[in-house]
């Protein structure tokens, strides 16, 4: 995060802030001076009004913490069932917040930069087989507008990638529809170009042909819910959790699932890692990496069963 801006435009707070307030500032500061986008202000926020509710439960001053108080907070949520992924974006948020504090003068040392994360075990995501995505594409029948609407929606995904909050937020004006391109705006506001083929253009034409059957209102979001508005995160996620039901599959599957299937399968066709990052739009390469473990094992599993020599000595 980088707080090398003017400060100057800032009040500097005296200590007897309350964190309410510290809070509301600290927002403001993610959106107006980082350009962080409303999404990550709401999981922001989110975390911060729990960790503000367990230092009143606990009679805990927010400017006056111990190293063991951040323990506890630690083992609280973990009581909660959170897993080490989960107090590990807590720590973050809560970093963040801190050196917030230390730049209006508010404390002059960040105590969670003290504070280890713990550690978060690699798990592989779940992805689809390539003869999985045809079946669950071959039940909808393209026979009404619902029909259409969620198979270009699922072909979307897959297609390119994309996360559940960029598909939702995809604007008409965002499609070149010469040049097979979207504009998508991912995490921290930041602007990417993703591409998609002859079959995602084809379920793509037969979708706007239909759309206007979904429009109540004037709305440039290109997947609208039935009361003609923009679909939602929750909404998108619900259509593919029905479709994958309709095809039989035991295991769950959702946006993410058809994300990971993408990174996958590039890479299984011979995609080189640093392509797949950049249309993913990861920051950084290791977290693009744990797709290579996928493919490995995929390689390994392949290897075993069917290599005459595998149990040879």
């Amino acid at each position: 995060m980088n707080y090398n801006k003017d400060i100057s435009f800032y009040l500097r707070y005296n200590k007897d802030m309350k964190i309410e307030e510290a809070i509301e500032k600290f927002l403001e500061f993610i959106i107006s001076e980082l350009n962080y986008s409303q999404i990550t202000k709401v999981d922001y926020e989110n975390d911060l009004n729990i960790y503000k509710e367990y230092l009143k439960l606990n009679n805990l001053d927010y400017l006056n913490l111990t190293k063991q108080d951040i323990m506890n907070f630690m083992k609280y949520l973990e009581s909660l069932k959170y897993t080490s992924k989960s107090v590990s974006r807590y720590l973050s948020t809560l970093r963040s917040f801190y050196n917030y504090l230390i730049e209006i003068k508010v404390i002059d040392n960040n105590i969670f930069k003290r504070i280890r994360n713990p550690k978060v075990a690699k798990k592989l995501p779940n992805y689809l087989n390539i003869v999985e995505i045809e079946e669950i594409l071959d039940k909808e029948k393209e026979d009404n507008k619902k029909s259409i609407r969620n198979k270009c929606l699922f072909e979307l995904l897959y297609s390119t990638g994309i996360r559940v909050s960029e598909c939702s937020n995809i604007k008409l004006k965002d499609i070149d529809y010469n040049e097979h391109t979207i504009r998508v705006i991912g995490k921290g506001n930041k602007e990417r170009i993703v591409y998609y083929g002859e079959t995602l253009a084809d379920i793509l034409n037969k979708y706007l042909k239909i759309r206007k059957e979904f429009v109540k209102m004037e709305n440039d979001y290109l997947f609208l819910n039935e009361k003609g508005m923009q679909m939602s995160r929750e909404s998108i996620d619900y259509v593919l959790k029905k479709m994958n039901e309709k095809n039989g599959n035991k295991h769950s599957m959702s946006a993410h699932t058809l994300r990971h299937s993408f990174a996958t399968h590039l890479l299984d066709n011979g995609a080189d890692l640093k392509s797949v990052q950049e249309l993913l739009g990861h920051e950084n390469l290791e977290t693009t990496e744990i797709y290579t473990h996928v493919s490995n094992a995929r390689l390994r599993k392949v290897y075993l069963e069917c290599h005459p020599n595998k149990n040879r000595k």
